[in-house]
């Protein structure tokens, strides 16, 4: 009785057993390979599968999934002999589990020494300035080279990245002080452009500030000849409507001849010769329009009237104000007596200068 309980359970594990190791159960995104009796008999898929036990052998599970590698740097010499070292990420997927598991012992170090040995070809054909610039072609040149290795291992290789190039030490100070000097340089330019800009500028702005101030200044002439053209037409029609005779006209003149020597630049000043005339027609029309006074003598030359002997002193007047003027102004009173209109005893201008009293002769 003991001996068949013992066995009943001996037979009962042996049978779990065996249904246990019959029943395989396979992840999503997972693939395993079945030995049976040592040869590849066939890859189970995703789900419940069963096998022979004792005479079916599952391998280990392969991941189909897209997996990401990332090698350790590896050391290239580039065209130039400088050694820079190369990071380098890898992305691959599993294709052919057949092909993974038998075709190579471990694809991924197959890979990893392929992407070197390939990085190592491609690089060595640039310098250190193109190797810098250029990940996109290396990136490429990598991919197209172990897609088309690795294709006969049931891989696929989607994408290789550069993720750092490393270049020695001194190279990095090198270039370090040398994108510093382009840095500096394109800061002097942008300066010098600004500064270029603002000269510009202000020199636009004064432009146009010396144009409107012209044409201010211009407008501003334009109407104060208007206004003088006005003023003076506004003279001259009212002198033509008053008529002046010669004999105010002649007053006139000699009473402005003392301003003209009152200049600080006038050194000398000449007495035209129609002073004379002007003066000659004053003392004529004094003389000549007043009556002679019963005090007087028959040739009526040794007294004058009141109203012509203020005449006679207001003309002496504006000639000793004009001799001051001209004394003021370095102009010898000899000079001035000489260009002046004399008068004569009687009080009439002589138009003649060389009949011209001069002072010691008056004395």
């Amino acid at each position: 009785m003991d001996a068949a309980v013992i066995a009943g359970i001996v037979i009962a594990f042996v049978a779990i057993l065996t249904v246990l190791r019959a029943i395989r159960i396979v992840p999503q995104a997972r693939a395993g390979n079945v030995e049976r009796l040592g040869r590849y008999y066939r890859t189970l898929g995703p789900g419940l599968n069963f096998v022979i036990p004792f005479i079916d052998r599952v391998r280990p599970l392969l991941d189909l999934r897209e997996q990401v590698v990332s090698f350790k740097p590896q050391p290239v010499i580039t065209e130039d002999n400088l050694v820079v070292d190369i990071d380098t990420v890898l992305y691959f997927q599993v294709t052919d589990p057949r092909a993974a598991e038998y075709e190579i012992a471990n694809f991924i170090q197959g890979v990893e020494q392929l992407t070197v040995t390939t990085l190592r070809n491609v690089v060595g054909g640039m310098d250190l300035e193109k190797t810098l610039t250029s990940r996109d072609m290396i990136n490429s040149q990598l991919r197209g080279v172990l897609d088309e290795a690795t294709g006969k291992w049931g891989i696929r290789v989607n994408r290789v990245e550069i993720k750092a190039i490393d270049p020695p030490k001194t190279i990095k100070d090198a270039m370090e002080k040398q994108m510093r000097a382009e840095r500096d340089k394109r800061a002097a330019i942008l300066t010098a452009e600004g500064q270029r800009q603002s000269q510009i500028l202000t020199a636009e702005g004064e432009k146009q500030s010396a144009i409107l101030r012209a044409e201010g200044e211009r407008t501003s002439q334009i109407l104060k000849a208007q206004g003088q053209s006005q003023a003076i037409d506004e003279v001259f029609q009212a002198v033509h409507r008053n008529d002046p005779d010669p004999k105010l006209l002649a007053y006139q003149y000699l009473q402005v001849l003392p301003q003209l020597a009152q200049g600080q630049g006038n050194t000398m000043w000449v007495i035209p010769s129609e002073v004379t005339s002007a003066l000659n027609t004053l003392s004529k029309a004094f003389t000549e329009s007043l009556p002679a006074s019963r005090a007087t003598g028959a040739d009526g030359r040794h007294e004058r009237s009141i109203a012509g002997s203020e005449a006679v002193a207001e003309a002496e007047r504006a000639a000793a104000e004009a001799r001051a003027a001209a004394e003021d102004s370095e102009l010898g009173p000899r000079q001035f007596e000489a260009r002046r209109p004399a008068l004569g005893a009687d009080g009439v201008s002589n138009p003649d200068p060389a009949h011209a009293v001069r002072p010691d002769e008056r004395q």
